[in-house]
């Protein structure tokens, strides 16, 4: 492939959290040679009963971070039009790093790169390097190190978040320390149903699930009954 027809990097700049209210534009001089995406979930450790290994339960999944060094080349090698890298370094500042008076805030951004990769986000670090100065020295070439810290808007948060939704069929893994009516709890938002629970996994003892199995939570009818202990 020519080297004309890569598609460089470009990182636009949103006023508003759902990202329609464009503020501008800036593609890479020269796209990154190393993007690292970094993602993690985080557990709280309960120790299971009658074992000496403790079980890991799930708390939640921070938000992912993206960086990569962005290379600034001023001296007419990589673009004969874009000589001045202060000016360079501005507009990239403006667009991710400064603070916007009109929504109290840097703007949110969306980086594009490659075929269809796409990553919503907000600044965390920009740092710059100089490498190079004509005579005079005016800087001509600039590493800028950046990291960026994923975003979703609160609507998109909650489209994701439909496995939680009453409405829906879930299946979840039992681990140490879970009961039916906090596992009701967490996906209906109630635990009152966990008789119904009980019921539609086959479970004779609900107050004793095994750790390691598998219930199917299905979409929930409000019951009165389900708030009746059986006997």
């Amino acid at each position: 492939m020519a080297t004309g027809s890569v598609t460089k990097m470009a990182i636009t700049a949103y006023k508003d959290k759902a990202f329609k209210d464009k503020a501008g534009l800036y593609e890479a001089m020269i796209n990154p040679d190393k993007i690292s995406l970094n993602r993690s979930i985080e557990y709280n450790a309960q120790q299971a009963p009658d074992s000496s290994e403790p079980s890991q339960k799930y708390k939640h999944t921070p938000a992912s971070s993206l960086s990569f060094d962005l290379v600034l080349d001023c001296t007419g090698v990589v673009d004969t039009k874009r000589l001045d890298l202060p000016d360079e370094i501005k507009k990239l500042q403006d667009l991710v790093y400064d603070f916007h008076g009109d929504i109290h805030r840097p703007y949110f951004v969306v980086l594009r790169w490659g075929i269809g990769q796409t990553y919503k986000g907000v600044l965390n670090t920009f740092n710059t390097n100089y490498s190079l100065f004509d005579p005079d020295g005016i800087p001509l070439r600039a590493t800028l190190s950046l990291s960026f810290t994923s975003y979703l808007d609160p609507k998109s948060v909650a489209n994701e978040e439909t496995k939680n939704s009453p409405d829906l069929t879930h299946r979840v893994s039992v681990v140490a320390g879970d009961s039916l009516p906090g596992l009701s709890q967490r996906v209906y938002d109630k635990p009152d149903y966990y008789i119904q629970l009980a019921e539609f996994n086959g479970l004779n003892k609900f107050r004793h699930i095994r750790p390691g199995s598998q219930l199917v939570f299905p979409p929930i009818v409000p019951d009165d009954s389900s708030s009746k202990e059986a006997s």
